[in-house]
Order: C-alpha cells, then structure tokens, then sequence
C-alpha cells in the first residue's frame, strides 16, 4: 500500500467512526473538513472503500429508499458503516506514533483526528513532528549559509519565506505542546465557564489557530 492511499484509508475510517456515510457524503467531508484532501477524485476514493470492504472493516447497506428518485428508476444510495474489526483497526492506526505519523503527507491527517486520539499519543506525534521541523531547519540553514553569495535576491527571498514556514509550525508545535503538557485538550473548560473557548470552528479548538504571525500555520495540505 503506498503512504497516500493508507493515509486516504485512515481519513475515511476516521470520519465513518463518527457516523455512516455514503460516498458523497464522504468525499464532501474530507474536502471541506480535512483539507489535507482538497483534490482527489471518485476514482480514488470507490476504490478505497472496496479495499476497506474486501478487508472486513466497512459494511456495505442501501440508504433511506426516500434518498432515492423512483420515478427515475435510481438505486438508493450505498451507505459505509464502520464494523467493530474497522474500529479496533483504527484504533490501531490512532496508537502508532513512529516516523509516519508526523511526516508531511500525514501529519495533517493524523492532527485532524487528535480529538480521538489518546493524550500521550498525542505528545509523542506533537514532539516527533516538532523535531524533525527543527532538523529540516538547521539543515536549511546551513544550505543557505553556504550558498547565500551565489543567490539572487528572489531565490534567497524564496529561501526565507520557506525558512520561516518551518520556523512558524515549530512555534505552533511549542504552543500545542505545552497545552498538552499543562493538561488543556481541545475541549476546554466546560461551555458557560469562565475561559471557555469555541471549539466549533476546526481541529484547532481554542488552541493556537493558523493563519497570522503569533499563531503559525497549520502543515501543508497533501492532494490525493
């Protein structure tokens, strides 16, 4: 299996944990919700949910009759429901936290169900994310202490903007870290107290949001 299509496998057992799905409904939320997944196509993802099928982790049902147009003759639409080898399996997924947890083309996704995944689980992706950031930065900044005499100027502005990517997630890594550490989650304290943070607008809860200079960005997103 290569990295990608297990990252799409992981995403569609993920969303179908918290309720069954047909394929629209699937391929809608991981554009919209999981933009780590913004461009891939049916032919990906019906492909997918075979495996998934073939494997025992997802059951195939025919959705509500009232889905469908009778008059036109159309078949009610195929609904994904997760079976209890499915969870345990991703459950299993959610636990590992070795290199390819927090490699570019999977970090996202993994962040994005952190909500289900365990505390010290979350640590351990958080902190090997941030180390290997804080590895790809000494290593631009040595290519770019060498090589900065024969720069251009657009090619060295180029060099910074990337330099200061890296260095804005790094911060961001810090701040989640230390969130962890000090025992908030993204839940909060409870609605209504004093300190309550929104939590309805992304995987970020009240934690450090992307986007601006104090709160750097969320990784890259990955096509699929």
């Amino acid at each position: 299996m290569s990295r990608r299509s297990g990252i799409l496998e992981f995403a569609v057992l993920g969303l179908l944990r918290e309720s069954p799905m047909h394929g629209y409904e699937l391929r809608k939320r991981l554009n919209t919700s999981l933009g780590v997944f913004r461009a891939f196509s049916y032919g990906t993802l019906y492909p997918c949910l075979k495996t998934l099928v073939a494997n025992g982790w997802l059951i195939e049902e025919q959705g509500n009759e009232t889905e469908a147009a009778p008059l036109t003759g159309r078949r009610a639409k195929i609904v994904y429901r997760l079976t209890a080898e499915g969870k345990e399996h991703f459950e299993q997924l959610l636990s590992q936290t070795g290199p390819d947890a927090y490699e570019d083309e999977t970090f996202a996704a993994r962040f994005a169900f952190f909500g289900q995944t365990s505390r010290d689980v979350r640590m351990r992706v958080l902190e090997g994310r941030r180390s290997r950031l804080e590895e790809r930065l000494e290593k631009m900044r040595l290519s770019l202490a060498r090589t900065r005499e024969r720069l251009d100027d657009y090619t060295l502005e180029l060099q910074r903007h990337g330099m200061e990517s890296v260095e804005r997630e790094v911060r961001w890594l810090n701040e989640l870290i230390e969130s962890e550490r000090a025992g908030r989650d993204l839940k909060g304290p409870a609605s209504g107290e004093p300190g309550s943070r929104d939590t309805t607008s992304g995987a970020s809860g009240g934690l450090p949001r992307p986007g601006d200079d104090s709160r750097p960005d969320t990784p890259g997103d990955t096509a699929t």
